[in-house]
């Protein structure tokens, strides 16, 4: 099964990393319903801005733990990276 990372743009421009199976379903989550982080709940709407595949669980929890860890700077870098190409 195909995971995807994502990351967010929050109402307060903050930005949210998550992983998940289906990004539609979970956009939707996220603006409109409980099922979302607790972290958006409060930020809505959110607007998804960058996305990658992952062949699995283990490589998307990976990839989003090193996403997470980067600094604001670098998440716009590569979410402006991702536009470009």
């Amino acid at each position: 099964m195909t995971y995807f990372v994502y990351i967010l743009k929050c109402s307060d421009s903050t930005l949210y990393t998550g992983i998940a199976t289906d990004i539609t379903r979970r956009l939707n989550e996220h603006n409109n319903s409980d099922k979302g982080a607790k972290y958006t709940k409060n930020r809505r709407p959110v607007k998804l801005v960058y996305s990658e595949s992952q062949p699995d669980r283990s490589s998307a929890s990976k990839r989003e733990y090193f996403i997470k860890k980067l600094s604001r700077e670098k998440k716009l870098q590569l979410i402006n990276q991702s536009i470009l190409q």
